[in-house]
C-alpha cells in the first residue's frame, strides 16, 4: 500500500510576518504587506511598490545561523534556511531519532537573489550565493542529512513542484520525511524594470495596499512580493509513531506542463483545467469535496481570467459553491516562494477552520462571477482543498490537501 502523506512542521517569513501564528493572524485580519519599495532606490521605476520581508528578519537570522555560514547565503538564502529550522522545530524533529539516509530537501528556487540588491558579496563568496542548489545543501548540511538533497525551477509554480515531488518520495516509500518548500525575492531595479517592459506589474503605487487586486476589474498586474515557506511533509505511519502534531494531509498533486507560451496561459485556461482535473483523479476524490481553492490568483488580465474558466470547467454548475481566495492580495506575488506559502496557508484553512479573503476586492468584473471570499475572513469547516499554481513557460501545479481527522 502507498504511504500516507501528512504535514506535521510548517513555517512562513513573509512581508506580514516571521512566524506562523502572526502570519495567519494577519492574513486572517485582511491586511496587506504591500508598501513602498526600500531595498533599493524605485523612484525612476513606473512600479514603486512590494511586499518587503520586515527588517527584522536579521536578527531572527542572526540567531538561527552561524556568522561563517551567513556569509556565505544571500539574504533569500538565509530566508530558506532560517525558515527550514523554524519547521524542523515547529514539527519537533529529532533527526537523531530518524533514518538521516531516509530523509529528503527539495527547494523550489528561481534565483538565490543574488542581484543589485545583494549587500557584503566578496569574489570569495560569490560562487556560493549564485548557487541555486544551495538552498537545500544548507538544509541538509545542517542536519547531515542523506536523502537527495535539489532544487528545481519552473518559474511561479516551483515549490509547488518541490512539495509535489516530496509526495512522491513518501508517498512510494524512498523516504520518510522530506523538508520541502523555497524563497524567493525578485524586488531589485533590474526585474522589476523588466516585468514593467512586459506590462505585467501593477502601476498602482498609491496608496500602496490597494495595488494587489486578483478578481477585480480595476486590476491592473501582480505586486512582487518575497519571503519563504517550508513544510515539514512526512509519512503519516512516521509521524504517528513519534505522536507528531498533525496539520493537514496531502493527498495528491497534478503537475503539467501547456507547451503554448512563454508568458501567457494556454487560451480560456485549458491548461489550468487540465492540471486541476488530473489532480482530483490522482487524490482519489469527487469534486463536489472541494470546498475551498486557493488560486494563483495574480491580479493579471489573463490569469484571473483564464482562472475562473477553468475552475468553472472543472467544476460545472458547482463552481458558484467553491470559496476561491488570492494570498497574493495580501502578499504579492512571491515568485518561486508562492506555491509553498499558499500550500501552508491552505493548510492553515483545513486546521482552523478559517477562509482567508481576497482583499481591495472592491470593482467586480462582471465576467469573473465566482466566490472570491472578497474582503473578509471567512468561518467554513472545509475537507478538501486546492492550490494552484502556474507559472511562466506553461509550468502548472495543483496541490490536493485534505483536513486531517485523527
Amino acid at each position: 500500500m502507498p504511504n500516507e502523506v501528512v504535514i506535521s512542521g510548517m513555517s512562513l517569513i513573509t512581508s506580514l510576518g516571521l512566524s506562523l501564528e502572526e502570519n495567519w493572524n494577519n492574513l486572517v485580519a485582511g491586511k496587506s504587506g504591500v508598501k513602498n519599495i526600500t531595498l533599493f532606490d524605485a523612484s525612476t521605476l513606473a512600479t514603486r511598490v512590494a511586499a518587503e520581508v520586515p527588517k527584522e528578519f536579521e536578527d531572527l537570522s542572526r540567531s538561527l545561523i552561524k556568522k561563517r555560514a551567513a556569509s556565505q547565503m544571500t539574504r533569500v538564502t538565509r530566508m530558506c534556511v532560517t525558515a527550514a529550522k523554524m519547521a524542523v522545530s515547529d514539527a519537533g524533529l529529532d533527526f537523531d531519532q530518524a533514518d538521516r539516509a531516509r530523509c529528503s530537501v527539495i527547494m523550489g528556487v528561481v534565483n538565490t537573489g543574488n542581484s543589485s540588491t545583494e549587500r557584503d558579496t566578496t569574489p570569495q563568496n560569490t560562487v556560493f550565493k549564485t548557487m541555486t542548489n544551495s538552498m537545500p545543501a544548507w538544509i541538509s548540511l545542517e542536519y547531515q542529512l542523506g536523502g537527495p538533497n535539489f532544487a528545481i525551477n519552473t518559474a511561479c509554480a516551483s515549490s509547488a513542484y518541490a512539495i509535489a515531488l516530496g509526495y512522491d518520495l513518501i508517498r512510494n516509500g524512498q523516504a520518510d520525511i522530506v523538508i520541502a518548500g523555497g524563497a524567493d525575492s525578485i524586488i531589485n531595479f533590474e526585474e522589476i524594470q523588466g516585468f514593467n517592459a512586459l506590462y505585467a506589474l501593477s502601476v498602482a503605487n498609491d496608496p500602496p495596499g490597494k495595488a494587489s487586486k486578483p478578481f477585480s476589474k480595476d486590476r491592473d498586474g501582480f505586486v512582487i512580493g518575497e519571503g519563504a515557506g517550508v513544510l515539514i511533509l512526512e509519512s503519516k505511519a512516521h509521524a504517528k509513531a513519534r505522536n507528531a502534531h498533525i496539520y493537514a494531509g496531502l493527498a495528491g498533486h497534478a503537475l503539467t506542463s501547456e507547451g503554448y507560451n512563454i508568458m501567457a496561459p494556454m487560451k480560456d485556461g485549458e491548461g489550468m483545467a487540465q492540471t486541476m482535473e488530473l489532480a482530483i483523479k490522482n487524490a482519489g476524490i469527487q469534486k463536489e469535496e472541494v470546498g475551498y481553492i486557493n488560486a494563483h490568483g495574480t491580479a493579471t488580465e489573463l490569469n484571473d481570467r483564464y482562472e475562473t474558466m477553468a475552475i468553472k470547467k472543472v467544476f460545472g454548475d458547482f463552481a458558484g459553491q467553491v470559496p476561491i481566495s488570492s494570498s497574493k492580495s495580501m502578499l504579492g506575488h512571491t515568485i518561486g516562494a508562492a506555491g509553498a506559502i499558499e500550500a501552508i496557508i491552505t493548510s492553515l484553512s483545513l486546521h482552523h477552520g478559517i477562509l482567508t479573503p481576497t482583499i481591495n476586492y472592491h470593482e467586480p468584473d462582471p465576467d469573473l462571477d465566482l466566490d472570491y471570499v472578497p474582503n473578509v475572513a471567512r468561518p467554513k469547516d472545509i475537507r478538501v482543498a486546492l492550490s494552484n499554481s502556474f507559472g511562466f513557460g506553461g509550468h502548472n501545479a495543483t496541490l490536493v490537501l485534505k483536513k486531517y481527522i485523527s
